[in-house]
């Protein structure tokens, strides 16, 4: 990861000693890759410009104006504005970052911490060992600067997410609230329907017992008839009387 962007532009930065550097407990660390020898140091796409920051670490607004010209910092943004530095080492956890630069010309070793765009301490030496030994020093320290901020972003993402679920629960609800409603004007449509339906089918009912019964009248009366036709007695011719003599 480039280191060029992020130190370009340097206005000042605190230098603090390797012993106050020092930092606690022990962490597991990524590193980069470290770069050949003879590889310019490459600003990176996202890198910060780094402003000043006060002796005592906190981040200020101080403006290039205010770079002491005798400054490490003044000669390490003058070392990366002519390109006389290789990128080692950058570690970026959270917010913080550290930095191993190395000089060829004379092997010196810069070793940088930073937070976004403000630099917190800055040691030049030409011992490769207290250079590496510095490095994981500050790495160890952005670890456990940017626990808080890591932890931050995960609860922001969290809370995204359940934002994200709430909203299609609630979506969801109302699809089924709507449902809901749909189905009840639909069974009170079908209910009314069936209601309907029931008084069709009694009032059919009715028609057809008062159908039956006029059907078994006129049968009877039918029947009646065809009885008392049957029983009518046939007509026969009359004899002429005869005349006495």
């Amino acid at each position: 990861m480039g280191f060029g962007l992020l130190l370009s532009g340097v206005s000042v930065v605190a230098f603090a000693q390797a012993q106050g550097a020092a930092g606690g407990g022990s962490a597991v660390v990524k590193q980069s890759n470290p770069l050949p020898a003879d590889a310019p140091v490459a600003p990176p796409a996202d890198a910060p410009v780094v402003s000043a920051v006060p002796a005592s670490g906190a981040p200020a607004a101080a403006g290039a104006d205010n770079v002491a010209a005798n400054s490490t910092i003044a000669e390490l943004q003058q070392l990366i504005q002519s390109r006389s530095l290789n990128e080692l080492r950058t570690t970026y956890n959270g917010h913080y970052g550290a930095s191993l630069l190395f000089k060829p010309e004379d092997l010196t070793y810069y070793v940088a911490m930073f937070q976004q765009k403000n630099f917190w301490r800055v040691v030049k030496t030409v011992s490769e060992s207290q250079a590496e030994q510095l490095y994981k020093t500050f790495v160890d320290q952005t670890v456990k600067l940017a626990d808080v901020d890591i932890r931050t972003i995960k609860l922001d993402a969290e809370r995204a997410r359940t934002e994200r679920v709430i909203a299609a629960q609630e979506a969801r609800l109302g699809i089924l609230q709507n449902d809901l409603t749909v189905q009840r004007q639909q069974e009170q449509e079908v209910a009314a329907r069936q209601e309907q339906a029931r008084k069709e089918a009694a009032a059919l009912l009715t028609e057809r017992q008062a159908s039956r019964q006029q059907l078994d009248y006129l049968q009877r009366q039918i029947r009646s008839l065809e009885t008392q036709k049957s029983r009518v007695a046939p007509i026969t011719a009359q004899q002429p009387k005869r005349r006495a003599r």
